[in-house]
């Protein structure tokens, strides 16, 4: 029977790899062909690094699982570090190793309990610094030096942190002036309210799929939505008559800063 994490790995794989660069690649399917890391039109020969072949990354797949359920006294952040190292070097898909590697950090540390939400944003720092990335991982593989590649991780973890801390304020401070502008509606301020709600959870909306996950009428929705454009809350993206689809600009620009 094959293990639950390398079964949930392949089914966050196939999902992160939906409509993307990549999904031609078998998404959700482990390799059984060879694959190598470098730059555009390298070939074996030229590349950076190779990964292990189909059947010695299936048994590294295995002995990650292991790892991953273990019982073990190391910092939880350590165990993360190594955790995304071994995914990274074992390189299991054909594509999508990197993002699903980082995704992989924020799943492992809310299981053991570090974070309480899938708050922590790992994506930016490690792009911001590929190349160390890249090479502090090379040194591990060979050098065998494990300290430096920890060392630039938790790094990463506490920018991470502090970025999330930061997105998290500002957040805070933006939904608390949205709700005294909502609370001067008076008998609408109601719905508005939950449509609201609902925006900080799915900040691009149309009327019609809102009013369904609301359980609301059509009318209900689109005149909230009317009141919350009024008060530049909701911005409409497109120019349709019919169809409309609105977005919740200010929460999306705190999100997408520095992504």
């Amino acid at each position: 029977m094959e293990a639950c994490i390398n079964r949930l790995i392949k089914e966050t794989h196939s999902i992160l790899m939906e409509g993307v660069r990549g999904s031609d690649k078998n998404p959700g399917e482990f390799r059984i062909s060879q694959n190598w890391i470098g730059a555009a039109g390298s070939t074996l020969k030229t590349a950076r690094y190779i990964p292990p072949n189909p059947e010695d990354m299936a048994e590294a797949m295995s002995d990650l699982e292991k790892y991953f359920h273990a019982e073990d006294t190391q910092d939880v952040l350590i165990r993360a570090a190594m955790i995304h190292y071994q995914f990274e070097t074992i390189h299991p898909f054909l594509d999508g190793n990197g993002r699903l590697g980082r995704l992989l950090i924020t799943l492992f540390l809310t299981e053991q309990g570090a974070l309480q939400t899938p708050a922590l944003y790992m994506s930016f720092y490690l792009k911001k610094n590929r190349i160390e990335y890249y090479d502090r991982m090379s040194e591990v593989r060979n050098k065998d030096n494990y300290e430096q590649w920890v060392k630039f991780f938790l790094r990463a973890v506490q920018s991470s942190a502090e970025d999330a801390s930061k997105t998290i304020r500002e957040l805070s401070l933006l939904h608390d002036r949205n709700m005294n502008a909502i609370d001067k509606m008076g008998r609408a301020a109601k719905t508005a309210k939950v449509l609201f709600s609902y925006l900080e959870q799915n900040p691009i909306i149309d009327i019609r799929k809102t009013a369904e996950a609301l359980k609301l009428s059509f009318s209900t929705v689109s005149g909230a939505v009317k009141r919350l454009e009024e008060i530049k809350i909701l911005f409409q993206t497109n120019n349709a008559e019919r169809n409309r689809v609105f977005a919740y600009r200010e929460y999306l620009d705190i999100l997408r800063k520095d992504t």
